[in-house]
């Protein structure tokens, strides 16, 4: 069972958010986390659920290619829409197979080698070959990916925001790669903040952000924070264990 709490922000009644912490290629772990999610929806259905993806499918883990098959299926429980947003991982990787001889550099030193292996691909192997490894479905999923959800009182942003600049106008590389001085900023962001990128051993409630990266690649759980009306729980995913099927409602 789930343990709520008041949260710092709101929805609308009838409306629930699950979203879910960085992934970095632990597909094993998010197949058992969407699978809690549904059967936290059997036990408590709610007429408007959302599942929301922060970011950071790619990389360092094992299985980069299944997480984003897996998300490319769309929504894994029935009638739940799905969002998946944009995080600085994938944009590195979009930017590496392009081309850009520096962006291949980073990508290979921030996690990319276990996601080309991942494909097939020899991380050594001339760098112009590593597109033709990648399916083209994949491609348009990680260039479709959005930078910002709204919903009611909270935004979702893969890496967090510039203090003192409002929502509408933050800077695409800040959504993706912010740290200071986000987190340690005391202002009103003019929504709670939900996001990851930063790893946390559990997740950090404030009354400005929520932070979700449990380091699901470094050994730690996956995390997904459940929000509805005034309240806040979590849902959590073991490092360990086989992919659990999913019951849809």
């Amino acid at each position: 069972m789930i343990d709520l709490s008041p949260a710092p922000a709101s929805l609308p009644q009838g409306q629930r958010v699950y979203a879910i912490g960085d992934i970095h290629g632990c597909d094993v772990q998010l197949a058992n986390l969407h699978a809690i999610i549904a059967q936290d929806l059997t036990r408590r259905p709610i007429a408007a659920p959302l599942l929301l993806h922060i970011g950071d499918y790619v990389d360092r883990g094992p299985d980069t290619a299944a997480v984003i098959a897996r998300l490319l299926r769309g929504s894994p429980i029935a009638d739940v829409p799905m969002v998946n947003l944009l995080g600085n991982h994938e944009h590195t990787m979009l930017e590496a197979l392009s081309g850009e001889r520096a962006a291949a550099t980073d990508w290979l030193f921030t996690g990319g080698r276990p996601a080309l292996e991942s494909y097939g691909v020899d991380p050594n192997s001339p760098r112009d070959t590593w597109p033709e490894a990648v399916p083209p479905a994949h491609f348009d999923f990680l260039r479709g990916l959005s930078l910002m959800h709204r919903e009611g009182g909270y935004a979702f942003v893969h890496a967090g925001i510039r203090p003192g600049v409002a929502l509408e106008h933050q800077a695409r590389d800040d959504l993706l790669r912010m740290r200071q001085p986000f987190l340690y900023s005391d202002a009103q962001f003019g929504a709670v903040v939900v996001h990851g990128h930063t790893p946390v051993k559990a997740p950090v409630v404030r009354h400005n952000r929520i932070a979700i990266d449990t380091g699901a690649v470094f050994g730690g759980k996956l995390t997904c924070v459940v929000l509805e009306a005034e309240t806040i729980g979590f849902l959590t995913a073991d490092p360990v264990g086989q992919p659990v099927p999913i019951a849809h409602r």
